[in-house]
Formats: structure tokens, C-alpha cells, sequence
């Protein structure tokens, strides 16, 4: 890791001026991710603007909403009494996130900003197109059991590694930013991108942009929900596949319904094909077979992980009759 230097920023307003006066210069809060990304070369700033003094670590519930600061801690949201009353599919994805010592220190804003963990953007002698374009996809041909099955491109099969955004996805937040041009918002399933021909950038923030909010609309998801992780291990994996599953069941028929997919995608990965499918429709197994069968549609494997054309139906099923039978 080369030398670097630590500026400390007060406000947003003055975060967003400082990085903006640096060419190398990076935001910095958590650091879970960006700290070993610096350790392993991948990405050297010069210089990192910490924002954890900025006054954006709120949990406010104002009617019709809540929202959610920047820098609230992971293990803060998942254990507030009233997320987990109202909100509980975020709570157990962060909950299903990382361990609870990473989970104390992680950030709201952080965790939607960190990188793939394929193996390929890691290792500085392997070629990576996300790491350095142009370079090549090790991935493709190599070794690809974690990577994507939906929305990949022939210059990056990576996935990303959160589980927070898989919620967030399907509870259609809204993410508040600021930055040089003053503020902005962007729909939550809009913020992540997929690969195309320029896999290096992850998300929509425009240069020198800063995380300030996350907004969730209030639902009625919060008797019938789950987040369904598939793991290597019990804890302290990252996602082979995960399900995020919010009903709204009034007399055994389905009103309402969010589904998303975490590690089949270099963004979280929203049903709404299979959402539309599953309004009005009685919960019944057949449905949720038929449902989990329709999720899988455009779904492409890359060889050795062929399983997940398999688990992820599968998956789905299984989150879908947890969820209804809360």
C-alpha cells in the first residue's frame, strides 16, 4: 500500500469540495472495502476524505417513509426496533451481511458503493476488465463458480456482493446524493449498473458525487417477508444466490409482491416479469413453482457455475413459501 494522506471533512458540502480538488482523491467512512482494495493495489488514492464527522448517521420515520443516513452503520439499522417492525426484509438482508464486527463498522452508503469480490478484479496479475479496461475478463473461461447468470456482457460476468442492496432494491428506495452541481436523487434499482462495454464503473454517481440518504416508502410487507441467503458457509459469505421477498397477502391471495436476486448480477437483480405474474394469484405451490420457473428466463451459466440455473429457481421457491407462511 503506498502513502497516502487523510483530510477530515465536517459537512457534505465540504467533502464534496475537498475530493473535488484532488485528481486521486477518495471518500472514506467504513473502510471495509476500500482498505482492502488499497492493500491489494487494486485502487491507490493519494489522498481520502474521511466523512464519518458528517452528520449522516439519522434514522428519521416521518409519515409514509423513513430515511436512512449515509454513514448509519450497518449493525444500527438491522437492530432498530422499528426497521424490524416495518422494515423487516432490510433487517435480515444486513442482518445475512458480512459479521457483526464488519457489520459495527460498515456503512449504509458504503456498503452500496463497495466492489465485486470476483477473484480476477482482485489479483493484479490476472486480467480484469473492471479493474483495468480492456484488459480482458479471466472470468470468462476461468474460474466463474460466483459469477453472474443475468445481465452480463462478453466484458464482465462479476456480481455484486451486497446483500443491503438486494433489499433495497426490491423496497424501491431512493437514494439522495450531493455533489459539485448541488443534489440530486436516483431510484435505487437505477443507481447500480450492468457490465456492458464499460464494466469499470459500477453505478450512476456523476464525478466528485457524495451518498447523503437512502429513502424507503412505507409498504405493506412487513408480516410477509424474507431474505433467503445460499452461502458456502454458515457466516461470513458472500451470496452463491440470495432471494429478497416481500408479500402482501390479504385472504390467501397475493396483492402485492417484491422480488429481487442477489449474485446472479453485477447489480441487484429485480423480478418484475415475476412480480406482475404473481399479483392476484392464490398462494399455492403450483404458483410459486410457476413463478420461480419464469424468474429464471434470459438466465445464461459460464460453466462452472451451471448449478445456479438449478438453485435458483429453486431458491425462489423456497423464499417465496417462507415468506407466505409468516
Amino acid at each position: 500500500m503506498k502513502n497516502f494522506q487523510i483530510i477530515k471533512a465536517l459537512s457534505s458540502k465540504s467533502a464534496v469540495s475537498s475530493v473535488g480538488k484532488e485528481k486521486d482523491a477518495m471518500f472514506i467512512a467504513g473502510g471495509t472495502n476500500l482498505v482492502d482494495l488499497m492493500k491489494k493495489n487494486v485502487v491507490a488514492p493519494d489522498k481520502l476524505i474521511d466523512i464519518t464527522g458528517i452528520d449522516l448517521k439519522q434514522i428519521e420515520f416521518l409519515t409514509g417513509k423513513v430515511t436512512i443516513g449515509a454513514l448509519a452503520k450497518n449493525s444500527q439499522v438491522a437492530e432498530d426496533k422499528i426497521i424490524k417492525e416495518n422494515y423487516p426484509l432490510l433487517a435480515l438482508a444486513l442482518s445475512a451481511g458480512a459479521s457483526q464486527q464488519i457489520r459495527h463498522m460498515a456503512t449504509v452508503g458504503g456498503n452500496m458503493l463497495q466492489r465485486t469480490r470476483c477473484s480476477y478484479f482482485y489479483n493484479t496479475d490476472m486480467p480484469c476488465n473492471k479493474r483495468v479496461p480492456k484488459s480482458g475478463c479471466g472470468a470468462i473461461g476461468g474460474s466463474n463458480r460466483m459469477h453472474a447468470i443475468f445481465g452480463a456482457s462478453d466484458s464482465c460476468i462479476a456480481v455484486h456482493p451486497s446483500d443491503m442492496c438486494v433489499a433495497l432494491a426490491a423496497l424501491e428506495a431512493t437514494v439522495f446524493v450531493e455533489g459539485p452541481k448541488g443534489k440530486r436523487e436516483i431510484k435505487f434499482t437505477d443507481f447500480h449498473r450492468l457490465p456492458g462495454n464499460t464494466p469499470e464503473i459500477d453505478n450512476t454517481l456523476q464525478n466528485k458525487e457524495i451518498i447523503t440518504s437512502i429513502v424507503i416508502p412505507e409498504n405493506n410487507f412487513s408480516k410477509n417477508s424474507h431474505y433467503l441467503k445460499v452461502r458456502d458457509r454458515s457466516s461470513y459469505a458472500f451470496a452463491l444466490i440470495s432471494v429478497a421477498v416481500g408479500l402482501d397477502i390479504q385472504n390467501n391471495t397475493i396483492k402485492d409482491v417484491r422480488l429481487a436476486m442477489g449474485g446472479v448480477a453485477h447489480k441487484p437483480w429485480r423480478l418484475t416479469e415475476t412480480e406482475e405474474f404473481l399479483k392476484g394469484k392464490t398462494v399455492s405451490e403450483t404458483t410459486f413453482r410457476q413463478a420461480a420457473d419464469l424468474a429464471m428466463k434470459g438466465a445464461r451459466s459460464y460453466g462452472e457455475n451451471d448449478f445456479k440455473l438449478t438453485l435458483g429457481p429453486n431458491a425462489i421457491f423456497e423464499a417465496l413459501t417462507i415468506a407466505a407462511s409468516k
